[in-house]
């Protein structure tokens, strides 16, 4: 078979195949032979089928066979030869031409481009900090309380954590719309779940009250319709409840799985979690600004083949998502220019990482492997039987090796670039969505 590759841009790649039609037609004419020999069919014995019969009914399907076999070896052949990384799947599509003594294909494909690493010795990456102590512990103890709440009917005017009880009803130019009218209604007044001017209208109002007031719509409101719009809203209180907290006593303790209800190991165990916690996000923090350095630093092309993939494969994850939560997708559209952007920045660090353990030989060890896989299962009750559990699962077992080469490669950058140690607040840190 005859091949010729051809540049048609900085990773675009064509490569133009031959195939004598003889050898097709002879490798055609064995298959349909040693098929014969097995195939059944009405009216004949197995083996005794014509020669003719079978390539009447099988021929077109055997020829097409033979000639995507032989294509796919030229093609692999070609690509070994050149020393070739193919990025995606190449389009395989064939070529008219004057010669019949031969077939022609071309196939259009990308390679993996060059990785140019930055200079990380001349990057600053802040690296967050925070130390758990016993002002940190109180403020979730009374983060727990509030979560434990119970509310009783006041009535004197709501005011910042009450809860209300209204029914309500919105309309923008006099007309009512989707989503904008509710009955009996219950939220809690600075939680954040309803819009800033929608809590600013019912602040102060006690039960029974009604009124009318404007609530403007962000330009960003999941609600297309709405965005950007004011409404206005009729509303009636029909109960103010304030929140109770309870004690910090042994009852408290025994809701937190302390079943002896001492306060003190109840602390320790929270200061524990807490601790595990903060490390986590502080360990995802430093991630996100090592990824974003090496990101900045770097220099590549993006295979349009792998941001395609990668984009479809967001999308599924996406339409997956949604069905699990119970809509039916199977006529609704997903954008995937939504996820352009996403799909373009994890091909560009899977590219970035990949160099980074090549060059740098940062590939996971089974040891480190072995740590990870335990710290896991550290939390179960029999953490020996869990790590014979993740031994035994392939794709968990994938998913530790990649944290492992994810943590040596940002243990290697920090080594590398200039590192600013930064206090960061407890608040800001634990409000960060993870």
């Amino acid at each position: 078979m005859q091949t010729t590759i051809e540049s048609l841009g900085a990773l675009e790649r064509r490569l133009t195949m031959a195939v004598p039609a003889a050898e097709v037609e002879q490798q055609v004419d064995e298959r349909l032979k040693r098929l014969a020999r097995t195939v059944k069919m009405d009216g004949f014995r197995p083996g005794k089928v014509p020669l003719k019969v079978v390539e009447r009914q099988y021929g077109p399907q055997v020829r097409s066979e033979v000639i995507g076999d032989a294509v796919e070896k030229s093609f692999t052949a070609a690509v070994r030869e050149q020393n070739l990384r193919v990025a995606g799947y190449p389009r395989i599509e064939p070529k008219q031409g004057s010669d019949t003594s031969r077939l022609e294909f071309s196939a259009t494909f990308e390679v993996y481009p060059e990785v140019a690493l930055g200079d990380l010795s001349q990057v600053t990456i802040e690296r967050p900090t925070l130390n758990v102590g016993d002002a940190e512990v109180e403020k979730t103890v009374q983060a727990m309380r509030k979560q434990r709440a119970t509310y009783t009917a006041v009535t004197r005017p709501s005011q910042t954590g009450d809860r209300l009880i209204v029914d309500f009803s919105g309309s923008i130019d006099g007309v009512e719309f989707p989503g904008g009218q509710g009955k009996d209604f219950a939220f809690v007044v600075g939680e954040g779940r309803m819009l800033a001017d929608f809590e600013a209208g019912v602040t102060g109002l006690a039960a029974g009250a009604t009124k009318t007031f404007p609530v403007k719509f962000p330009e960003d409101y999941h609600g297309g319709d709405v965005a950007g719009k004011e409404a206005s809203f009729a509303v009636t209180v029909k109960a103010v409840e304030e929140p109770v907290l309870p004690e910090i006593d042994a009852e408290f303790a025994k809701t937190l799985g302390v079943a002896d209800g001492d306060l003190a190991r109840m602390r320790a165990e929270i200061r524990e979690n807490l601790e595990r916690e903060v490390k986590r996000r502080l360990e995802n923090d430093i991630k996100q600004r090592v990824m974003q350095a090496l990101l900045d630093s770097s220099k590549l092309e993006l295979p349009k083949s792998l941001v395609e993939i990668e984009t479809q494969r967001l999308v599924g994850g996406a339409r997956a998502d949604l069905q699990a939560r119970g809509l039916k997708m199977e006529n609704v559209p997903i954008d995937p220019s939504l996820f352009a952007t996403q799909a373009e920045r994890r091909v560009a660090l899977g590219l970035i990482l990949a160099e980074c353990v090549k060059r740098h030989e940062l590939a996971a060890k089974p040891e480190q492997v072995r740590a990870l896989v335990e710290e896991q299962a550290r939390g179960y009750e029999q953490p020996g039987e869990v790590v014979k559990w993740f031994y035994s699962q392939p794709e968990r077992m994938a998913e530790f090796e990649g944290l492992v080469v994810e943590q040596n490669v940002i243990d290697w950058a920090l080594k590398h670039a200039k590192v600013q140690d930064k206090a960061v607040a407890f608040d800001d840190l634990m409000g960060k969505a993870t």
